[in-house]
C-alpha cells in the first residue's frame, strides 16, 4: 500500500539521550512579512529574534510550534499554531524547539529509504495551511549525501500510516546535522 502524500513539516518525535523534548520561547519582530507555519523550520537572525528558514541557512534555530501574542486589534492574549504574517504586535513569542539533540520525524518529498540514513539532507517547501496552521515543509530526498543537508537521516519511521518504506513519501526520523544549527555551529550570528 502507497504511502500518503501529506507533508506535515517536522515534528518532535523523541530526545536522542531519553530526555524531555522541551521548547524555549525566542520573539519574532513585530509585522515580520512571512507567515511561519507549525513544523517549519526557523532561523535566528542577528536581532536575535527568529524568521522563516530557507534551505542551507547556517543559522537555524529548531522548528516553529506556534505563538503567543496580545491581538492588536482586540487586545485580547491569543495563541495561534502559526504566525500571520505583518501582525503587529509587539510582544510575539514563538515556542521554539530549539534542542539539536531532538529528533524529528519528517516526510520525503520522493522515495526515502533506509538507504538515506546517516545522510545528511536538505527539506524542501516553506508554505502551509492557514486554516489549521501546519507546514508542508518535508525531507528534500534529491539533495541525500550532497553534503550541504540541514539535517541527517537516523532512520525510516516506525509509525504503522508509513507502511511502506521502498515508496515515495516515506516518513524518516532526522536530527539537526552539524555546521547548521545555532548550537552545533562554533561561531557567532
Amino acid at each position: 500500500m502507497a504511502n500518503i502524500d501529506a507533508a506535515f513539516g517536522f515534528r518532535p518525535a523523541r530526545h536522542i539521550s531519553g530526555g524531555l523534548i522541551r521548547a524555549e520561547e525566542i520573539p519574532i519582530t513585530a509585522s515580520y512579512n512571512t507567515n511561519i507555519y507549525n513544523g517549519q523550520v526557523v532561523e535566528v537572525v542577528a536581532a536575535g529574534t527568529i524568521e522563516a528558514a530557507t534551505v542551507g541557512d547556517t543559522q537555524t534555530a529548531g522548528i516553529f510550534g506556534g505563538v503567543s501574542y496580545t491581538d492588536p486589534t482586540t487586545s485580547k492574549p491569543t495563541w495561534s499554531n502559526y504566525y500571520p504574517n505583518t501582525t503587529a504586535a509587539s510582544d510575539l513569542k514563538a515556542t521554539v524547539y530549539t534542542d539539536p539533540n531532538i529528533v524529528l520525524e519528517a516526510q520525503h518529498d520522493g522515495t526515502g529509504t533506509a538507504a538515506h540514513n546517516f545522510s545528511d539532507i536538505d527539506f524542501v517547501g516553506t508554505a502551509g495551511s492557514t486554516i489549521n496552521g501546519q507546514s508542508s515543509s518535508e525531507l528534500d530526498t534529491s539533495s541525500s549525501g550532497d553534503g550541504n543537508g540541514n539535517f541527517k537521516q537516523l532512520g525510516i519511521s516506525t509509525d504503522p500510516e508509513n507502511s511502506d518504506t521502498g515508496s515515495a513519501n516515506a516518513n524518516a526520523y532526522v536530527v539537526f546535522n552539524t555546521g547548521f544549527h545555532i548550537h552545533k555551529v562554533v561561531t557567532a550570528i
